[in-house]
């Protein structure tokens, strides 16, 4: 199988991305409510929750507007100071769960990935609210209390492998990888995925959701080969 193949393998696991997306969208509502929001995030420097809370919701509204409007120029709308946070947040990610279950998941819109569909932004926000998930209880010192089904968090990898890493290197925000990871989750049953084309080739093994902290820089590795290529901007 090709690396190509590979990749396709990896990216086509069944999810039901609609559910998934409620349910993180649910669970980050739930949790800004029970954390300081001028906490500190600690994954985010210079960050308090309330900044958290206003990048997702303004994630949520440009991602929706990318679907509606066909192009990235939505300008996002910051909470008022003093809203009530949840409120605010569930607002908006309402309005995009809404605006995608209308158009349904083949609907032709702009994204910034290989798929020009809305349902690139169900796979895409849902990983995005997972993420900042563990970032708001990171805030809250809970971050013992994130969890992600394995083949869910598989799928995070394959996409910084297949969407997020490529716009990097096109962008120019960071130089081809001066080696090959390759990767391999312990806990599911799907080929390795890689991500460079050069030597050396580092491998890293270990559970699915700790292979997508790797990449997100929300852990380091204790391999000094596999940590040196993490540490480059693989991914925003």
């Amino acid at each position: 199988m090709s690396r190509a193949e590979r990749s396709r393998d990896n990216r086509t696991m069944t999810h039901d991305w609609h559910a998934l997306l409620a349910t993180a969208t649910d669970d980050f509502t739930r949790t800004i409510g029970e954390v300081d929001p001028v906490a500190v995030v600690p994954s985010c420097p210079g960050w308090t929750v309330t900044d958290l809370v206003d990048h997702v919701g303004g994630v949520h509204q440009w991602a929706q507007h990318a679907v509606v409007e066909g192009n990235p120029e939505g300008q996002p709308e910051s909470p008022a100071p003093g809203a009530d946070l949840p409120s605010w947040y569930a607002g908006h990610a309402t309005a995009l769960r809404d605006t995608l279950t209308t158009v349904g998941p083949d609907v032709p819109a702009w994204t910034f990935g290989t798929e020009r569909t809305a349902g690139w932004w169900l796979r895409r926000q849902t990983h995005e609210t997972l993420m900042h998930t563990r970032d708001l209880l990171a805030a809250g010192d809970r971050v013992d209390e994130w969890t992600v089904e394995p083949a869910l968090a598989w799928d995070g990898v394959a996409e910084v492998a297949t969407e997020f890493y490529p716009r990097q290197v096109r962008l120019g925000r960071t130089d081809p990888l001066p080696g090959t990871l390759r990767l391999i989750a312990t806990d599911v049953d799907a080929e390795p995925i890689t991500i460079g084309a050069a030597e050396p080739v580092v491998e890293v093994r270990a559970p699915a959701a700790e292979v997508l902290l790797l990449l997100w820089h929300r852990r380091t590795s204790d391999d000094a080969a596999a940590a040196a290529l993490l540490a480059l901007p693989i991914a925003p």
